[in-house]
């Protein structure tokens, strides 16, 4: 486990951040946001200038980024020379924010990074706020990027990814729109649910995914559908923060290997195309695994059946019911996806052995094809 050096979670504990930086010895920040966040960041920023900090802003990254969009943040983070990276935002943002960190001022390019371990040092300080209960990424040891030369999503991971400092205010999650909040939170889910499931799935984690999806489960639907319940609010960010705990030891499987096509071909959100896949995935995945599918269902808020597929089919109801009181597509026919792409889908798909190496049973090209299908 590669924790940050410190984590603060709780409502309104982004004032308190400032000092932080101050105690690093930073006296110039690199910040990475979106423009909606701007106007509620102004407290924040105005005592970061009254502490002695100076700063400029990038609010470039308005959706999943490619390498190309990343090469000109980081030219601009060059030419200002910062001590510190900040990045406040969703998991676009907070993987840009990783890897700026990582390579301003730093001899390796970001080719030569791509894939487990392959970085080697990061020169810069690194804050990460999360402003979207979903990817985890404040806490990862992952970044994801787009090959702009094949249009495949390629992963960053190593442990210098992972930040110096992590704050997780929930409120920032406050004017999230439900559409986001429901994508975002059943992505957290899918983490935790992938990792509990996974071939290589071990006690330590288990505590966190367990944990996480009994978190989301309860709460999200009240996130969605009344965003300013601070408790609902605060749980499902507690559970996203869990979910990233489980990145990097773990990590992810089948769901999300199978998503990385509708984002790269179709430009759909990464929660999206999970939550689009998760239950037909579980049901493929669950002959393999009973016993884990059956606590799935428990951690859903299932009760035991009188056997473990059953109890795992609960959980498979479940999860339907989550996606359809969110309120979001269920089927991939749903967003216009055209039928025929699917086995191009699927070859895309199949590139993705980091993750289908996790999966607990073998997916092959025929298995992903008929997935889609079912999906669509």
């Amino acid at each position: 486990m590669h924790f940050p050096g410190k984590l603060v979670f709780g409502n309104g504990t982004l004032m308190n951040l400032p000092e932080q930086i101050v105690n690093t010895g930073s006296k110039k920040a690199f910040i990475i946001t979106i423009e909606p966040l701007l106007e509620g960041l102004q407290a924040f920023l105005s005592q970061l200038t009254s502490s002695g900090i100076s700063y400029s802003i990038n609010t470039g990254i308005t959706q999943e980024p490619y390498y190309s969009d990343f090469e000109k943040l980081l030219t601009e983070a060059e030419a200002t020379n910062p001590d510190i990276v900040i990045g406040i935002g969703g998991g676009s943002v907070l993987d840009v924010a990783k890897l700026v960190a990582a390579l301003t001022g730093n001899r390796q390019p970001l080719v030569e990074i791509a894939g487990i371990g392959l970085l080697k040092s990061r020169a810069k300080k690194l804050v990460c706020i999360p402003a979207t209960s979903g990817t985890g990424s404040e806490v990862s040891p992952n970044a994801i990027l787009i090959d702009d030369a094949d249009d495949q999503k390629k992963g960053f991971i190593s442990p210098y990814l992972v930040p110096d400092i992590v704050y997780v205010d929930p409120l920032l999650t406050i004017s999230v729109p439900p559409a986001v909040t429901a994508a975002t939170g059943l992505d957290a889910l899918t983490h935790c649910l992938e990792a509990y499931t996974n071939k290589f799935a071990q006690p330590f984690i288990d505590m966190h995914a367990f944990e996480g999806m009994r978190l989301i489960a309860e709460n999200l639907v009240e996130a969605v559908k009344n965003g300013h319940n601070k408790e609902a609010r605060s749980k499902v960010a507690m559970g996203s923060l869990l979910g990233g705990f489980c990145l990097g030891p773990v990590n992810t499987a089948g769901v999300h290997a199978l998503s990385y096509p509708l984002g790269s071909m179709f430009h759909l959100a990464h929660g999206l195309s999970n939550a689009l896949l998760l239950p037909y995935v579980m049901e493929f995945n669950m002959e393999s695994a009973p016993a884990r599918y059956a606590d799935v269902a428990v951690a859903l808020g299932c009760q035991r059946e009188s056997n473990d597929i059953d109890t795992a089919k609960k959980g498979i109801e479940k999860i339907r019911q989550l996606i359809e009181d969110c309120g979001i597509p269920a089927r991939l026919s749903e967003l216009s996806i055209p039928r025929e792409t699917l086995p191009e889908m699927a070859k895309d798909a199949l590139k993705i052995q980091r993750l289908l190496k996790n999966n607990p049973r073998e997916i092959k090209e025929e298995d992903a094809i008929y997935i889609y299908n079912e999906a669509y």
